[in-house]
């Protein structure tokens, strides 16, 4: 039972941030970034993107900056209960036993810490929302595309998120970063070698490029300016454009992942170039002051503890 992963990981569901901002974070990714609240309530906000799934975003009050959590769809219940068993057999503790989910959007699922004490959540049955029909004209982002998350040590990181979790690597940044996924998308996860354990950033995925320009301008027109882009990755082949929201967190607008056929993937390790950093050679390299948004502060996870 230890040599096989615990789930088959779906999709990405969400991922919780937790900010002495939150109220004007969440205003911010409201009524500029183009997501809708779904739910509230004190020091707590759940926000939705034009897709299905309930929410993609929850902000939540606390002392610093830091992840919360990390939480991705199974299929069903049995699967939940399945992994329960699976993390037992591997010595891994459970943070929530498998059991309705007391959150916004409900749901079924069961709750653990990675080694770096980042919470992670396996849901299932999580209410459904109406689709916002994405590929109109409003420049929302459709659903979650990744977290990128600063690790202390990225082969073990890698090795947790690849044996435990069943991620498979499409990609690595020379030893810097590597990129996993669980579906067809390139990646949902990305690590990056660094100093301290943090979060490096989230992106959001636009429906195509124009959603993702008009997206850009609307942020212009609140007064914002990219702290990178906009540009396309060479790994993932994604467009990227970085900004950073009230509490100082790294929020990137991305189109156009690109999709993993399974059967047919050779992996690659990209060098760390300006011209594969950015294939349109738009955006130049990455300032040092969106360097340390990115960094960000040490996180030693394990909120739930204290």
């Amino acid at each position: 039972m230890t040599g096989e992963p615990i789930a088959r990981l779906r999709t990405l569901r969400s991922v919780a941030l937790r900010t002495p901002e939150a109220s004007r974070a969440a205003e911010f990714y409201q009524h500029v970034w183009g997501l809708s609240q779904i739910d509230g309530d004190d020091g707590t906000t759940w926000l939705r993107g034009s897709g299905q799934e309930h929410h993609i975003l929850e902000v939540r009050q606390a002392e610093q900056n830091a992840l919360g959590k990390i939480a991705f769809a199974v299929a069903t219940p049995r699967e939940v209960d399945e992994a329960a068993a699976r993390l037992a057999a591997r010595n891994i503790a459970l943070v929530a036993e498998p059991g309705p989910l007391d959150q916004a959007g409900g749901g079924y699922g069961l709750r653990f810490a990675d080694p770096e004490g980042r919470l992670v959540e396996l849901s299932t049955q999580v209410e459904a929302v109406a689709p916002r029909d994405p590929s109109g004209i409003e420049a929302v982002p459709r659903k979650l595309a990744h977290v990128v998350l600063n690790t202390v040590d990225i082969d073990a990181a890698c090795a947790f998120y690849t044996t435990v979790l069943g991620m498979r690597v499409s990609d690595w940044s020379e030893h810097q970063m590597v990129f996993l996924r669980c579906n067809s998308d390139h990646h949902v996860i990305a690590f990056n070698q660094a100093s301290w354990t943090s979060l490096n950033h989230v992106a959001y995925e636009m429906p195509s490029v124009d959603h993702f320009m008009r997206g850009i301008g609307r942020l212009r027109h609140h007064g914002i300016t990219p702290k990178w882009g906009p540009g396309r990755h060479g790994p993932g082949n994604n467009t990227f454009s970085y900004f950073t929201d009230p509490a100082g967190l790294v929020c990137e607008y991305t189109s156009e992942v690109e999709q993993v056929e399974e059967d047919a993937w050779l992996c690659r390790v990209w060098r760390r170039v300006p011209e594969l950093s950015d294939l349109w050679g738009t955006a130049g390299p990455p300032s040092a002051d969106v360097r340390s948004h990115m960094a960000g502060v040490p996180d030693t996870g394990r909120w739930w503890e204290k």
